[in-house]
């Protein structure tokens, strides 16, 4: 459909996300992380808040330790495979940011807004590092939602009710990206006020 892969309309239609575990190196460089955290940044934002915050993990070792013990804490019953799992969570792809959310609840503005917000950053991020020719993944699971992984990770001047948005992986592809079925644009799009019937 789009032959110009330099166009806006071509690197927003070529997207798509890639299997963190199969990101091999190299990942962005300084620079280049630079660039992409701040197009991150470039969203709608109601009330200029900055609902978001991202962590650039420079140590994986430290992160691994902290996901293994506290999924040990948290599930005495955990297998061994478990475990193993949440290890290779925290060194998968050479570039790692965590995107947290960041209410301002002292705010006017909806809470909801501020997390559409959130949302609209790390897609900006995913799609800058595509655009920076790498390739990225959001992936949630346990670790988002657990209490202590979010203890151990947020930043104080978040507050009580930051939560973790996701981990954001970046790297390069190690094979061809497979396209995932995407909608019938009739099934999602309609038009307001509803065609009259009969």
């Amino acid at each position: 459909m789009f032959n110009d892969l330099s166009s806006p309309a071509a690197l927003l239609a070529t997207r798509r996300s890639g299997k963190a575990r199969d990101m091999a190196a190299p990942g962005p460089d300084a620079a280049a992380l630079a660039r992409i955290l701040h197009t991150a940044t470039r969203v709608p934002d109601h009330g200029k808040l900055a609902p978001w915050r991202f962590l650039v993990v420079d140590d994986r070792d430290a992160l691994a330790t902290m996901l293994v013990d506290t999924y040990r804490a948290e599930k005495p019953e955990a297998k061994r495979l478990e475990v193993e799992a949440m290890d290779a969570f925290a060194r998968y792809a050479p570039t790692l940011v965590i995107a947290i959310s960041a209410p301002a609840h002292a705010s006017h503005i909806p809470i909801w807004e501020q997390e559409l917000s959130v949302g609209a950053a790390c897609m900006n991020l995913l799609t800058a590092a595509h655009a920076e020719g790498f390739v990225g993944s959001w992936l949630t699971g346990w670790a988002t939602y657990s209490p202590g992984v979010r203890a151990a990770l947020l930043p104080a001047n978040v507050g009580p009710d930051g939560r973790i948005a996701g981990f954001i992986y970046l790297g390069t592809a190690t094979a061809a990206l497979e396209e995932r079925p995407r909608p019938d644009p009739a099934t999602v799009i309609g038009r307001w006020p509803p065609a009259a019937v009969g």
